[in-house]
């Protein structure tokens, strides 16, 4: 039997004016960095005005890449630069547990 076909997610960081880092997920990351850029992403980035995509990385599923997202937002601020520096996976790709 065939699993169904996923649609990759992708984790992306932006970078803020006042130098801040925000994170998220999503399947389409330039219409997402848009939308954040007009103002109606989320409510961080209204306030925090969106300056640039540092990085966004592609993981197989929507469940692989909110945990990577968790994981990305645990880090320290100089371990998040770090991180997107090398550009580094944090989740490793598996299977996900609800689709067995």
């Amino acid at each position: 039997m065939m699993q169904p076909t996923q649609t990759p997610w992708f984790l992306y960081m932006i970078e803020c004016h006042d130098g801040s880092i925000y994170t998220g997920i999503a399947i389409d990351v330039a219409s997402r960095f848009q939308a954040h850029a007009r103002g109606k992403g989320a409510k961080y980035t209204r306030s925090h005005k969106p300056r640039e995509l540092l990085l966004a990385v592609r993981y197989p599923n929507r469940s692989i890449a909110a945990r990577a997202e968790y994981e990305f937002k645990r880090l320290s601020a100089k371990d998040k630069r770090r991180w997107i520096t090398t550009g580094t996976e944090l989740a490793v790709a598996q299977q996900d547990p609800l689709e067995e």
